[in-house]
């Protein structure tokens, strides 16, 4: 299969996976819904094949079961799930930044301007659209969700440990940063605050200040995971 067929294949699945686990966050899909192929083939207008990727993708994540003659069914992560994943990463992630702040290359500090330079400009228009009373587009929040996991890859690669590069990954796999990005995007103050935090993570790491660039990626992590906490925490309550 030609490359870009295949990056086009997944890209649809990441799609369809993000769409379904939206569902699932919001309640729209709660506990137990069964989701049958068929029926979600021919809502996307797609063949069975990436549906079944996509249920794959969210078995993985913990948001569906697999069960032998009943298909998929809906299972909502918990809140103890969530905060126990994000406490985990909080740390995770704050190592790679302590580690980053001493190891970064010139090059991985300008790719993480820029990574931050696209997430700022992204959240601009997001904010300029919900001004004229408009949501963003799938595409500018695609390129926000983008331009935020290049900041955290830059970071993590520049930190030059394979272990903890593959602990992080696996760690995404099942608790996915579209988590808090589902919730980020339901309000344009909370997107300001953590492209801010983002920044002061940032000069942390340019000042080469191992401490500091830990402490604010450990609490930038975890302000993320009190929120999808408290999101799924009213949505149980609904």
């Amino acid at each position: 299969m030609p490359a870009h067929t295949t990056t086009e294949r997944r890209a649809l699945v990441d799609r369809l996976a993000a769409t379904l686990q939206a569902r699932v966050l919001s309640g729209e899909l709660p506990s137990g819904t069964r989701l049958r192929q068929e029926a979600l083939a021919e809502e996307f207008g797609v063949s069975r094949t990436p549906v079944r990727e996509a249920l794959r993708k969210l078995q993985a994540s913990g948001f569906v079961e697999l069960r032998p003659n009943r298909g998929a069914l809906v299972r909502g992560l918990s809140p103890r799930e969530i905060r126990d994943a994000y406490e985990v990463r909080a740390e995770l992630e704050g190592l790679a930044a302590e580690l980053a702040a001493r190891r970064i290359r010139r090059d991985q500090l300008d790719a993480l301007h820029e990574a931050q330079a696209e997430f700022r400009r992204t959240l601009d228009e997001t904010v300029r659209a919900r001004s004229r009373g408009t949501e963003a587009q799938d595409d500018e929040i695609a390129r926000w969700g983008r331009a935020n996991d290049l900041f955290h890859q830059v970071i993590q690669e520049a930190a030059g440990n394979e272990v903890l590069q593959s602990t992080l990954a696996h760690l995404h796999r099942n608790f996915p940063r579209d988590l808090s990005r589902l919730v980020l995007g339901e309000s344009s103050r909370l997107l300001r605050e953590n492209v801010g935090e983002h920044e002061s993570v940032l000069a942390a790491i340019e000042q080469h200040d191992a401490a500091l660039a830990r402490e604010r990626m450990e609490q930038h992590v975890r302000n993320a995971g009190r929120l999808v906490v408290l999101r799924v925490e009213q949505r149980i309550k609904t």
